[in-house]
């Protein structure tokens, strides 16, 4: 269900005679934002973009973390998503906001990824692509998203230039794929060898991976960007969060039979 259903529902309920119009009244008071002081929680963004507004963790108090989740989810529709969570966040989120799914890499400096309310299963083939094991954290990050819309991708780990026969051992699952994210610290070659092996459009991650003239995923951005793979999609360093949302503003909402 998207909020477009939802709103339509409630007018149809209180047509009917199902819903007593005060509920429906209090319901669409949420919309279009809702006012919390330290955060305007922005109900309708998931009808304008697809991807509802999501819990960006740093800089936030786990209460604010809390009070902002519970806020979205007082609201039917899509996911609720908060990203970059601290151990405290995590931890206080779980406690006071049930219902969460928890999406963490042990070796991750960047925090866990939490989702609630899943959408139904869909049935599109994504595929994650990762030079190396350090730029897992950012790819897991990516699939938490998609999981929460319903999309299982599939997952490729440690598949960088340098040992180009495991590339090419994935090439099949990467043709199939319709779309294909990279995710590729170092000089980020690995999105312009999956741009040629792949019609699909290519959504390319730098990552902060790397060794001195790496400059914490400046490398490998603009080499992504300078890419003759031409029409790459590039998203921000270590930025999974961004790179699912681009995949989800090309797949489009559900297909009628997904929803």
């Amino acid at each position: 269900m998207n909020q477009t259903q939802t709103i339509e529902d409630l007018l149809e309920d209180v047509s009917k005679g199902v819903l007593d119009p005060k509920i429906a009244l209090e319901t669409l008071k949420r919309f279009p934002f809702s006012d919390l002081g330290s955060a305007k929680i922005d109900h309708f963004r998931g009808l304008r973009q697809i991807v509802p507004e999501a819990i960006y963790g740093p800089g936030k108090t786990p209460e604010q973390c809390g009070e902002i989740a519970l806020e979205l989810l007082k609201v039917p529709g899509r996911p609720v998503i908060l990203t970059r969570a601290n151990e405290l966040q995590t931890s206080y989120v779980q406690t006071n906001v049930p219902g969460s799914t928890l999406f963490k890499s042990d070796q991750s400096k960047f925090g866990a990824t939490l989702t609630w309310r899943h959408m139904k299963p869909r049935h599109e083939n994504l595929a994650i692509v990762t030079a190396g094991t350090a730029d897992i954290p950012v790819a897991i990050e990516i699939a938490a998203v998609l999981k929460a819309f319903g999309i299982e991708p599939q997952s490729h780990y440690d598949c960088g230039v340098a040992g180009i026969e495991r590339i090419l051992s994935k090439r099949d699952s990467i043709s199939e794929a319709e779309i294909v994210v990279v995710v590729a610290g170092m000089e980020g070659a690995l999105a312009s060898v999956v741009g040629g092996l792949t019609s699909a459009p290519v959504i390319a991650v730098p990552t902060s991976a790397g060794y001195g003239s790496s400059f914490e995923g400046i490398t490998a951005l603009v080499a992504m960007m300078a890419s003759c793979s031409a029409g790459i999609t590039v998203v921000g360093i270590d930025n999974g969060f961004g790179a699912a949302c681009a995949a989800m503003r090309i797949l489009g909402e559900a297909k009628e039979e997904d929803r």
